[in-house]
């Protein structure tokens, strides 16, 4: 028995000691130096190795394209003049942002004067992400912007994700310009969806061929590490490289087509109006009425709306790509939803007399609304609502927004007789109505109140 536990003891000694070792260590960078190599000979990249692990780095040449950064600025949302900017696209092995997913591919690109220089890192095996999280920290200068497409709510985050797990902190940068909800509020109107491959050919007239699909790069990587060949892995270094290198095109459009007045000459009403939205919540009211009232000037094509909610309608099915859900609901079938139509004249006009009236116009304001008020539709019977608002805080004139309210009614009673009813705004006016009747100054004549039955005095 005790030669029995001697015997254990040793064995149990020499399984530590040969924990402790050299010879595991070794073995599993020799393993990680090989899928390193084999991955730099396929991708035609360079092994880089560090106290850290080992690497593989990329560099594609540099390629010309100039933006101007004065006229960038200008726009709403973008980064100052002289503000450095790192183009970021990952690689993942998943779509989540948990523990277990991992960034295996880095994407990053900056300008260097008028040259795009663009960089990959890749990871050969996942014991080597230290070294890949501190060429990262490396590559972002502290001051610098990120520029992402949908980065803000799954890049970033992963890569953040992983510098925690790793006990360090993500590399610090002065802001982050994510393109999906620019390209959305600018050019939704003209795209199917919101996806970049759309919005490359859509807006830059790029159209890839051969291109690796998004749901197959995980399994690619993952073949690799369990022993295949790296070459499945050539067509993700190349979609990832499309994909940061179109993350500058689209800032030089964006520059080009909508940072002045000349590129905003020829710029399609709907992108004006888009961009009239970006400059209202950043409250610069005049260039968004500047945007308006150009895109008022011109003709817009009809654009055939579909039954089903729009892709960037609250009600649509979000845009990540694939196949629609089966079974999704119409707009059709529900008696209260309300599709939101693309860019038309009629909307235009709504938003240029919103602001009108909050920069304090009220006459021009007055004219608008009573022009909208005038036309057919449920936009008469919200425009006359608004004309009720604007005579009564703006003009101060509750005689004139008495009359525009009962005018509003008037309208929602004759568009109850064609089958379209609005309870909404009906309740509202039907309160306004109340309301008003009972401000009236004393000795001026009482309007017959507003009623289901007694119509319109």
């Amino acid at each position: 028995m005790i030669d029995g536990g001697r015997s254990l003891a040793g064995r149990l000694e020499r399984y530590r000691a040969a924990a402790r070792g050299p010879a595991i260590g070794t073995v599993v960078a020799e393993h990680a130096d090989d899928l390193a190599i084999r991955l730099a000979d396929a991708v035609g990249g360079e092994v880089v190795r560090t106290s850290e692990g080992v690497i593989v780095r990329c560099e594609a040449p540099s390629r010309t394209l100039p933006v101007d950064r004065a006229r960038l600025a200008m726009l709403p949302g973008q980064p100052p003049v002289g503000t450095p900017l790192v183009c970021l696209d990952t690689e993942t092995t998943g779509l989540a942002t948990a523990a277990g997913t991992v960034a295996f591919l880095i994407g990053l690109g900056w300008w260097e004067g008028d040259q795009f220089r663009q960089i990959q890192l890749l990871l050969p095996d996942h014991g080597e992400e230290r070294a890949m999280l501190t060429a990262l920290a490396a590559t972002i200068p502290p001051t610098a912007w990120l520029v992402t497409y949908n980065g803000r709510g799954f890049d970033w985050p992963l890569l953040v994700a992983r510098y925690r797990l790793a006990r360090r902190a993500a590399p610090v940068h002065g802001g982050h310009l994510d393109l999906l909800p620019i390209v959305r509020r600018l050019f939704r109107h003209r795209m199917p969806d919101a996806r970049l491959r759309t919005a490359e050919a859509s807006l830059l007239g790029l159209v890839r061929t051969d291109d690796v699909e998004g749901w197959e790069i995980p399994g690619r990587y993952l073949q690799f590490l369990r022993g295949g060949s790296a070459a499945g892995l050539v067509e993700v270094v190349r979609h990832n490289d499309q994909d940061v290198r179109s993350l500058g095109q689209l800032l030089a459009l964006l520059e080009r087509s909508l940072g002045d007045d000349d590129g905003r000459a020829q710029a399609p009403p709907g992108d004006l109006a888009g961009l009239a939205r970006a400059f209202a919540r950043e409250r610069r009211l005049d260039e968004a009425l500047a945007c308006l009232d150009a895109a008022s000037n011109r003709a817009i094509e009809d654009v055939p709306v579909a039954d089903d909610d729009p892709w960037w309608s609250a009600r649509g099915t979000a845009d990540f790509g694939g196949r629609p859900p089966p079974g999704r609901r119409s707009a059709a079938s529900s008696p209260t939803a309300r599709v939101q139509a693309p860019w038309t004249a009629e909307r235009i006009a709504v938003d240029r007399a919103h602001l009108l009236r909050r920069l304090g116009r009220h006459l021009e304001a007055l004219d608008a609304w009573s022009e909208l008020a005038a036309g057919p539709g449920r936009i008469a019977v919200s425009a006359a609502m608004e004309l009720a608002k604007l005579h009564e805080h703006g003009l101060h004139d509750r005689e004139a927004a008495l009359a525009a309210a009962l005018r509003g009614l008037a309208l929602v009673e004759r568009r109850r007789q064609m089958g379209m009813p609005e309870p909404t705004l009906e309740a509202d006016l039907m309160y306004r109505v109340a309301r008003l009747q009972r401000r009236q100054r004393p000795g001026a004549k009482r309007t017959v109140a507003w009623g289901p039955t007694t119509g319109c005095a």
